[in-house]
């Protein structure tokens, strides 16, 4: 006979799944049995004692947050105040054409993307958040060093162009090789830093007290508030630095910045709480995918039992992480759960995890599967956004940029534009529009995430198009009145409409993915949530590049006519690649419709007592 409390905990389960449709609810477990035993299990890793618990959460708080913070703006001030103006850096002393310049940004970016991929597997599997910081800061350092040097020393860098502008050497092989070299070493940095720098300051606090919580929400408005400070002045000061006082104190000043980012960091050693790597995300995704591969023979029962069918041991570590249930959504993977003879110890542990996983293990696959396709439809949105760093620099550097008689703004700084509209709609948007959106909708944020994500690239098609048509209009200006150096007389402001717009985009579908992948995924996955952002910006680096080069090649005349993306930017037709851009994100959104009208958010069952719901259901709203 079953008692009454388990009777209820399975009405519950039932009635869950009732109201998932397609997520049946067969793995719900039921919560510690004591709250003392919930306190222990949410506030100490197994087989530590309280004792020990303690005294490791002992240091950290606010003590350590102030020189992670400190390591953090400094970093950020470093690294964004040396590659703001990059594009500048490449044309005007590297005297590289647009399509060559494009190209190294675009490859470099998409590296560097990546990279916290391999950063975030190292940290979790191998040398924790600590270490890894540690020695990402020095291959920063050692970027930022070989830059300055580039810079400084003339063999690092061709020499002058003569009078007039003729006779204007490109690098060789051996200047293009120092700076891939130092280009490198700021990937190494970035992947090693980016994954591990907002999670180690969230280590700081103890999550299972109401303390640690408050403290880790105040950490993330100081994070995000010194980043949106940090992105101001390294767009404006050291931008106008490099452009007008000197590209080596430009370079130099960030390499500085980073030296005394190191230094606060390891100031502050004895302070921070080390949490020890246990293990990455990736080898669970890997070893669902091969137990599966592995099982693939297997006949799945239309049965929902779960005891004794599949593995579904009790989660493990100090935080609270949400159960997921076993689905139906790629039924195949489930193989990898069912359990076959010799695959459990006597103590019901896995002792063949290539084999065997756990129904959790195969979830979080399912989880990084399902969202694959909304992933795919955010890079040709981010490859709109990458032309802020291009051609929009190109545009600028041929326009007037007065602002007054002595005064001219630096092209690198007028991506403070897009940055200045995301900073005025998002307190807008999120007190003025979203209170009466949610009175109509019925839903938390005022509109679902994937809306919010589809409005972006509607966005994000629209600066397309307004970047083209400002084009014309200033190639036209150009071509009539431009005087020796091609500089049209028309202001560089006319560059505001498509900045702003791409400011929107980026409020709504890069805040979008964000929440999204955050959401999305279980806590433990939040490394790969982060993770997809990075390579949606990769994808985009790389697909950029792929279209400058093949609408390069396509587009040359065969009699010597220049192509679209010839270096003189009056001499080609950019307007053309902007729409181009436009064409694909208009296919790029109806994709987005189809794919987001077949979504379904995920459904998690919550284990924490704490929450009074007991369960999290968000379902998607264009179904319903």
């Amino acid at each position: 006979m079953e008692n009454t409390e388990s009777k209820q905990k399975k009405l519950t389960s039932s009635w869950i799944a009732c109201c998932t449709k397609g997520f049946p609810v067969s793995a719900y477990k039921s919560p510690p049995s004591s709250e003392s035993e919930y306190d222990d299990k949410k506030k100490y890793h197994d087989g530590d004692s309280p004792e020990s618990k303690t005294a490791r959460r002992k240091p950290g708080g606010w003590k350590a947050i102030s020189f992670v913070l400190g390591n953090e703006t400094f970093e950020r001030l470093a690294s964004i105040g040396l590659l703001a103006n990059f594009m500048v850096f490449l044309l005007t002393q590297f005297h590289m054409d647009q399509v060559m310049a494009s190209n190294v940004l675009s490859i470099w970016s998409g590296v560097t993307n990546f990279a916290p991929l391999v950063g975030a597997y190292l940290s979790d599997s191998y040398l924790g958040r600590f270490k890894t910081i540690a020695y990402a800061s020095f291959g920063s350092l050692m970027g930022m060093l070989t830059l300055t040097l580039v810079a400084w020393i003339p063999r690092l860098h061709p020499p002058p162009c003569k009078p007039q502008g003729h006779d204007c050497k490109g690098p060789t092989t051996s200047q293009l090789a120092v700076l891939a070299m130092g280009l490198g070493f700021l990937s190494i940095g970035g992947g090693g830093i980016r994954p591990c720098s907002l999670p180690f300051g969230v280590d700081q606090f103890d999550s299972s007290t109401e303390e640690g919580r408050k403290g880790i929400n105040s950490f993330f408005n100081w994070y995000y508030t010194t980043f949106t400070v940090v992105l101001i002045i390294a767009l404006t000061v050291v931008v106008y630095i490099q452009d007008s006082v000197s590209w080596v104190l430009g370079f130099g000043i960030p390499t500085m910045l980073m030296l005394c980012s190191i230094v606060l960091f390891f100031i502050g050693t004895r302070l921070y709480v080390h949490v020890k790597p246990e293990g990455s995300i990736f080898s669970g995704i890997a070893q669902s995918l091969v137990a599966a591969y592995k099982k693939r023979k297997l006949k799945l029962s239309n049965e929902t039992e779960v005891d004794g069918v599949f593995y579904d041991p009790p989660l493990k570590g100090d935080t609270v992480v949400k159960k997921l249930s076993l689905t139906n959504k790629f039924r195949f993977l489930n193989k990898a759960a069912i359990i076959m003879e010799g695959e459990l110890q006597a103590d019901g542990s896995n002792s063949k995890p290539w084999r065997l996983c756990s129904i959790q293990q195969i979830e979080e696959v399912k989880c990084l599967l399902k969202t694959i396709p909304v992933w795919a439809s955010g890079i040709i949105c981010f490859t709109a956004m990458a032309q802020q760093g291009t051609f929009t620099v190109s545009q600028a550097s041929k326009m007037d940029r007065h602002l007054g008689p002595h005064f001219q703004i630096p092209v690198g700084s007028l991506a403070v534009i897009s940055m200045v509209t995301i900073g005025l709609w998002l307190p807008l948007y999120d007190r003025v529009i979203v209170p009466p959106l949610r009175k109509v909708t019925k839903i938390e944020g005022g509109i679902t995430l994937l809306q919010r994500m589809g409005i972006g690239i509607a966005f994000s098609i629209l600066s397309m198009v307004a970047a083209g048509l400002v084009e014309i209009k200033r190639r036209a200006s150009a071509l009539e009145h431009a005087g020796p150096d091609g500089i049209a007389p028309i202001s560089v402001m006319w560059l505001a409409p498509q900045l702003i717009l791409m400011g929107f985009a980026e409020a709504f579908n890069i805040i979008g993915q964000i929440e999204f992948y955050n959401k999305e995924f279980p806590e433990n996955m939040s490394s790969v949530a982060n993770s997809l952002f990075s390579c949606t910006a990769a994808g985009a680096s790389y697909l950029s590049a792929l279209l400058v080069n093949v609408v390069h090649k396509v587009t040359k005349g065969k009699n010597g006519q220049p192509d679209w993306l010839t270096k003189d930017i009056n001499a080609g037709k950019v307007e053309n690649f902007y729409f181009l851009i436009a064409g694909l994100g208009v296919l790029n959104f109806v994709y987005f419709v189809i794919v987001s009208r077949r979504y379904q958010y995920k459904t998690r069952i919550w284990i924490d007592e704490e929450e009074k719901s007991g369960f999290d259901v968000e379902l998607n709203v264009v179904k319903q």
